[in-house]
C-alpha cells in the first residue's frame, strides 16, 4: 500500500486547513452557524515532537479507527467531537475552540516520568511522587501531569498551580477537565485489563463550544497511549525487566538508541524498509490487542482519491 505522507485537498464550501504532526485539518462553516472539521489520519509518524521522514502504512488508519473506537466508548462520561467516520483514514466532527493544555494521565511510572525522576526529580508538574520507586511501578494513585500544547515544537511541562496562576484555564473549567481526565482514564483502565493489558498512561485534549466542554482529537491509541500487557507485568517488573508493551515507545527508545532525542543538531537516523514494516506490524497489534476487533487493510492503490471521495459524499 502506499503509505499517505501528506493530503492538499481543496473542497466546496473548505473554509481552513492545519497540518499537524500526524494530521491534516480541514474546517468547514455549517448551514446553521456551527463548523465542522475532517481530520484525516496521515501516515506520518512523529516522536519527541519532530515528525520522522518517513510513513508508516496503516498507521494513519490504526489511529483513526482506534480513536474512533474509544470515543465511542466514552461518550456516557464526556461528549465528544466525533460526528461520523466516513473513510478508514478520516472522522469528521464539531469544531471547538482548543483548551491549551493537554491532560497526561499517569497510573505507572514510565517514559517521561521515569526518566525525570532517574534524573533526581521528584516533583512531576506540581505532583509529588514518592521516594523509592522503580521504573514501571504502579503510582499510588493515578496522577495529572498537564502539559502545554504547542502548535510546533515541543510541549512542556507545567503544573496546575501554574495555570490557573496565569489564567491559562479557568479554575472551575481546569477542575471539570481533571475530573473528565480522571474518569476517562478509569474507563480506559477497565477496558484495557478486559484486553488483558495494563493502561499505563495516557493524554487527552478538550475543548468548548457553545459552553460545553467536549472530549476532542484521539483517545486511548497507540500516539497517546501506553499499555503493558498484564499478564508478564509482575514478573517482568520482579526481575527488573522491561515490559512488554503496545505503545510508540519503541520507536522512542530507537530513536534514543541511534542517537537522536529530537535536541538541536541532532538527525534523525536511517529507517529502512524492514524497519517501517516492523513498526507497521506493531501499530496493528496493538489495534487487534486493545479493540479486540480484527484490522482490515484498506487496501488501495490510490488512498488519496478514496479519502477525496467519501469526504466529498459527507460534505455533500
Amino acid at each position: 500500500m502506499t503509505a499517505i505522507s501528506e493530503t492538499n485537498f481543496s473542497f466546496p464550501g473548505q473554509t481552513g486547513y492545519y497540518r499537524g504532526k500526524v494530521r491534516d485539518v480541514y474546517s468547514f462553516d455549517q448551514p446553521d452557524g456551527g463548523s465542522r472539521l475532517v481530520m484525516i489520519a496521515t501516515d506520518r509518524i512523529s516522536a519527541f515532537d519532530v515528525v520522522l521522514p518517513k510513513p508508516i502504512p496503516y498507521k494513519g488508519q490504526v489511529l483513526n479507527q482506534t480513536a474512533a473506537h474509544f470515543l465511542r466508548s466514552t461518550a456516557d462520561i464526556v461528549p465528544n467531537w466525533l460526528v461520523t467516520v466516513p473513510d478508514p483514514n478520516v472522522s469528521v466532527g464539531l469544531k471547538c475552540t482548543t483548551y491549551p493544555v493537554e491532560m497526561v494521565v499517569r497510573g505507572y511510572l514510565a517514559g517521561h516520568a521515569w526518566r525525570q525522576y532517574r534524573a533526581g526529580y521528584r516533583i512531576l508538574c506540581g505532583v509529588t511522587l514518592p521516594e523509592g520507586l522503580r521504573e514501571n511501578d504502579r503510582l499510588p494513585q493515578p496522577i495529572i501531569t498537564p502539559t502545554t500544547k504547542a502548535h510546533e515544537g515541543h510541549d512542556e511541562d507545567i503544573s496546575r498551580e501554574e495555570i490557573l496562576a496565569r489564567g491559562i484555564v479557568a479554575e472551575a473549567e481546569y477542575v471539570q477537565l481533571e475530573n473528565y481526565a480522571l474518569a476517562l482514564f478509569a474507563r480506559g483502565t477497565e477496558m484495557a485489563a478486559e484486553r488483558g493489558l495494563i493502561l499505563v498512561d495516557t493524554k487527552y485534549e478538550f475543548g468548548k463550544l457553545d459552553g460545553q466542554i467536549y472530549l476532542i482529537d484521539e483517545v486511548h491509541t497507540p500516539d497517546s497511549s501506553r499499555y503493558f500487557y498484564a499478564d508478564v507485568y509482575a514478573e517482568n517488573l520482579e526481575k527488573n525487566l522491561p515490559q512488554k508493551q503496545l505503545s510508540k515507545e519503541f520507536v522512542r527508545e530507537w530513536l534514543i538508541a541511534n542517537g537522536f532525542q529530537g535536541k538541536e543538531g541532532q538527525t534523525v537516523p536511517p529507517m529502512s524498509a524492514e524497519w517501517i514494516s516492523q513498526i507497521s506490524a506493531r501499530y496493528i497489534e496493538l489495534y487487534e490487542t486493545v479493540t479486540g476487533k480484527t484490522f482490515v487493510r484498506a487496501e488501495d492503490g490510490d488512498p488519496l482519491s478514496r479519502i477525496d471521495a467519501n469526504i466529498r459524499k459527507t460534505l455533500l
